[in-house]
This record gives C-alpha cells, sequence and structure tokens, in this order.
C-alpha cells in the first residue's frame, strides 16, 4: 500500500525534505502544500538579491514533482485532524496522511509600536523575511533616498549592507549597546560599526524605538531619547518566531516551538516538525544547516533506510552576507570560564579576532576582517580538533610573521575528511568524487554536490576546487 506522507510548508526544510525523499526508494506518494505562491526559494540569498547581485531565479531551489511528489503552491493549511489524520486546507480541501510533516518555518516579529498596531503594516514599512517582503523593499527602494533598518542582528545588518549598496542612505536602529549582541562581543561589534560606517550604513545603539509614523510620503521612527528620524522606506529586522499555531491548534505540544525527540517525532507519532518551527532539545535552529540536517534524518527514518537516525545537532556557525564585510562567529561570546582567551583588534583596517580556547579545543570565536586562518578556525571548531601550539597561526593568520594557517596550500594537500560546505556538510572528499564521476563544471559540481546551494559562502572554495581538479591529470586525495 502507498504511504501518503503531506509535508506543510514548502520553505528551505520542507523542500529539502521532498528532495531527500523523492531521492529514496520506496511506494509513497508525498504531498508538499506551501502557502507561497512561489518556487521553493534560498531565503539566506534575499540580502544579496537586495543588494542587487543576483535574480530572483538564482534564489529559486531546484524542486521535486511528478513520480510521487505533489507540490501545491498557495495553498494554507488551516487544521490538523489528528483523529482521522487529515489536514484541512483554506479552500476546504481535505488531504488525508498516513505521516504528517510540519515544516511551517517561523514569522517576523513586527514590534508592539504605535504605528504598527493596525491589521495590516503602512506601506513605506516592509520586514525583511520572506521573497514578497524582498519585493516590497525593492519597490520602495527604488524611488527612495533614505532608508531606515529597525534591528541590528544579523538579518538587519544583512539588508542595511544590501541597500546601502544600491546608494540608498542608510542607517540602523538598535535597542542593544551593541551590534549582532548574540554573536558578538562588544569590541568586535565596535569594529563592526566602524566598517558598517565606511560602507555607507550609520548605526543608533542603545536606543528603543517609542513610535511609527507613516503615511504616502515618507516614514518617521521616533526614539526613546527624544530624537525622530525620517526616511523613505522602514525595514523591520526584529527577529522571527515559530510559526506554531498550527501545531497548538492540533493539540500537539508546543513551547517556543513544536516539541520533537531525536527522531524528529512530536507528541503525535504520524507527525514530525522541521526546520525554524521544531524544537529539539530546548533549542530552536533559524539554521539552515541544522534544518537540512533534519530533513536527511527525518528521510532516513520515514523511508525505512535507517530507522534508528537521529538529529544530533552540530555546532553552529554564523557566517554574515555582505559585501565588503567577512565575519564569521561561533560560540558563546558571553560565555565565560576556564582556559585561555586570545584577542587582536586594528578597527583602522576593520580586522577583529577573539578566540577562547579549553583544553586545547576551540569553544568560542570572532573572526572579522581579512584573516586567512578563518577556513582552519571553522574546521578546528566543527570538528573539535586540537589547536596548533602555535596560537598566533589561527588569530593572525599568515600576516604579522606567524606561521600559515592554512593546512594546505594547495587543494592538492587538502584532506578528504575537510568540510567544505557546512550547510550540507559536503567534503573535500565528496566534491573530487562528484568530479571522478563526470561534473567537471562548477555547476554540475554543485548539482551533484549541494555545496554552495546554502548560504554561498563556499562557492570560492568550490571552484577552486574544480580548478584544480582540471588541471591535474590524476588526482591524489591525502587523507
Amino acid at each position: 500500500m502507498t504511504e501518503r506522507i503531506v509535508i506543510v510548508g514548502n520553505g528551505m526544510a520542507g523542500a529539502r525534505l521532498a528532495s531527500e525523499l523523492h531521492a529514496r526508494d520506496g511506494d509513497r506518494k508525498v504531498t508538499v502544500l506551501g502557502a507561497e505562491p512561489h518556487r521553493a526559494y534560498n531565503r539566506i540569498m534575499l540580502s544579496t538579491l537586495l543588494a542587487g547581485k543576483i535574480g530572483e531565479p538564482d534564489v529559486e531551489l531546484a524542486e521535486v514533482a511528478g513520480q510521487g511528489v505533489d507540490l501545491r503552491t498557495a495553498v494554507t493549511v488551516t487544521a490538523i485532524d489528528r483523529a482521522d489524520r487529515a489536514v484541512r486546507t483554506k479552500d476546504g480541501d481535505r488531504i488525508p496522511y498516513d505521516h504528517l510533516v510540519l515544516a511551517t518555518g517561523s514569522r517576523a516579529i513586527v514590534p508592539p509600536l504605535p504605528g504598527l498596531d493596525g491589521p495590516e503594516l503602512p506601506e513605506r514599512v516592509v520586514p525583511f523575511r520572506t521573497l514578497d517582503d524582498c519585493r516590497r523593499i525593492l519597490a520602495v527602494a527604488a524611488g527612495a533616498r533614505r532608508v531606515l533598518v529597525l534591528g541590528g542582528g544579523l538579518l538587519g545588518l544583512e539588508a542595511a549592507r544590501g541597500l546601502a549598496a544600491r546608494g540608498l542612505d542608510v542607517a540602523v536602529v538598535h535597542p542593544v549597546p551593541y551590534l549582532m549582541e548574540r554573536q558578538l562581543d562588544p569590541a568586535g561589534a565596535a569594529v563592526l560599526a566602524r566598517t558598517l560606517a565606511g560602507l555607507g550604513v550609520t548605526t543608533h545603539l542603545s536606543v528603543p524605538a517609542t513610535a511609527v509614523a507613516a503615511d504616502a510620503h515618507g516614514v518617521r521612527l521616533d526614539l526613546a531619547d527624544g530624537r525622530s528620524l525620517d526616511a523613505d522606506l522602514l525595514v523591520l529586522s526584529c527577529g522571527v518566531r515559530p510559526d506554531t499555531a498550527l501545531a497548538a491548534t492540533a493539540g500537539l505540544a508546543v513551547e517556543r516551538g513544536v516539541l520533537v525527540d531525536d527522531r524528529l517525532r512530536t507528541s503525535d507519532r504520524c507527525v514530525s516538525a522541521i526546520g525554524d518551527c521544531a524544537q529539539h532539545d530546548g533549542a530552536l535552529t533559524g539554521l539552515v544547516a541544522p534544518a537540512w540536517a533534519q530533513a536527511r534524518v527525518l528521510a532516513q527514518v520515514l523511508t525505512g533506510e535507517d530507522p534508528l537516525a537521529r538529529y544530533r545537532p552540530r555546532p553552529v556557525v554564523t557566517r554574515l552576507k555582505a559585501a565588503g564585510i567577512d565575519l564569521a562567529a561561533m560560540g558563546d561570546p558571553a560565555g565565560d570560564g576556564p582556559g585561555e582567551e586570545l584577542t587582536f583588534t586594528d578597527p583602522a583596517r576593520g580586522t577583529y579576532a577573539r578566540l577562547r580556547i579549553h583544553d586545547e579545543r576551540l569553544t568560542a570565536a570572532i573572526l572579522l576582517g581579512d584573516n586567512p586562518a578563518v577556513g582552519t578556525v571553522i574546521q578546528l571548531f566543527d570538528r573539535g580538533q586540537p589547536v596548533p601550539a602555535d596560537r598566533r597561526s589561527l588569530l593572525l593568520g599568515r600576516a604579522f610573521g606567524a606561521a600559515p594557517a592554512e593546512p594546505a596550500a594547495t587543494p592538492a594537500l587538502m584532506p578528504d575528511a575537510v568540510t567544505v560546505c557546512q550547510c550540507n556538510n559536503v567534503s573535500k572528499g565528496a566534491l573530487v568524487s562528484c568530479w571522478r564521476s563526470g561534473a567537471r563544471t562548477v555547476d554540475a559540481v554543485v548539482a551533484g554536490t549541494r555545496a554552495g546551494t546554502g548560504c554561498g559562502g563556499c562557492r570560492d572554495a568550490v571552484a577552486g576546487i574544480v580548478e584544480w581538479l582540471s588541471s591535474v591529470d590524476s588526482v591524489e586525495v591525502a587523507r
């Protein structure tokens, strides 16, 4: 009998799960219900779209349809009938399931400010979350000169930099004393603010917004210190909240997100949840790499490929995707405890580095600016490997007389197990294997391995490996 799997949500998690299921043998029908009217797209690349570096076709994700996959866009699921194992849609359809997967993602938080408390946001006030949001921002920005971004977290800064790259006068308003407080420390954030200023983005820190006034001609943001800032567009980037309404109404266990176990099962064994909406071991994901890892594990469980597969979170590495800024942050920047700490700062060059080491392992790191050691630091943190005796090679890279930080000056010396793409957990060995199987271009290797299809930060590394492979007759991979 054909197993019926229904996936609610066609975002990055839901689309990946459909792809993972499609790639595995078995008699099943997969139905994907997406509320948005578009094809699945890479949300991480929206800031690059804002900057005008890519077009909409470049953010689309490859979709699987036909051959056991029924993809339906612009379909809103309104209820889950757990007793009859069916979901109901806004159009009145009833779709039965044997197993249901919630991949409902998260929604942008709209701050409870006067002027934003109506049923709809003013025309010149737009959250930065979805492709439609991006379209609205670009439509208003086309006739704008000044833009305000409310929120100095990762997404807010990516939006600000993207709009500044279009020549707009951009200011970021953040209620916390320093930017990206979840990933950075005050010293690193100060260097980042200076770098942003040089790129056309000013910052107003430690000042909450108190009200918004907007009409067809512009928008005004009132601040707690008595000032008011005027602009043509206000972009909201005040965080996101897991979309758990459907699960909660159905009586599933919900805290901040939908509670799931190591096999991504909810309190109902016939219902699973992955991605932004899922809460595993007390934590939310919010990033693409964990969501895709969850999709892979769930596909293994549902298809019987590995019924004992378990989701095990990996250390999170945050990269800021903004032209002219190279930032990698990992671990808890505010944490303390035993061990050693090394720092280096050069605000004039936009460089800051901080490492925390305990028992010869990296427990946290911040690298801002041009540092050749960033790839090595990420690998050491991700794998929990011992750090080199000469700490300068990690802190300063090859500069200042330090020993070379990179473990290999050429891909020929790069170990096969080194992870090149963090989002998709693609190793150098997997890239080599794909090339040997017939992929002879960067696009072909990307299509065969998915490397570079997440945040895009590894695309240059993938291209370098392909270039090296193309220049040699026989490939010797160091192991």
